[in-house]
């Protein structure tokens, strides 16, 4: 099975809870993974406050084009 985002819901700050496909559900704090030029401009609340599920990659992206595979957001909630 690949690993899919079903779900994504703001949780404040750099929170989200995310649910899987798989039926897990964890919640994800971004504050350390927010650095490098497709990163950082997330830490603007407004930019980051336009995270959404992509059918096309099955996972989070923000209007800036940024993601994260939904296998690192996996290891990110660990």
């Amino acid at each position: 099975m690949i690993l899919h985002v079903t779900q994504v819901q703001r949780l404040g700050g750099y929170v989200l809870a995310l649910a899987f496909n798989d039926g897990k559900a964890c919640e994800v704090d971004f504050d350390s993974s927010l650095w490098g030029s497709m990163f950082e401009p997330l830490r603007d609340k407004k930019t980051f406050d336009t995270v959404h599920i992509s059918d096309e990659l099955g996972t989070i992206v923000w209007d800036n084009g940024a993601d994260f595979a939904p296998e690192y957001l996996r290891d990110l909630a660990k």
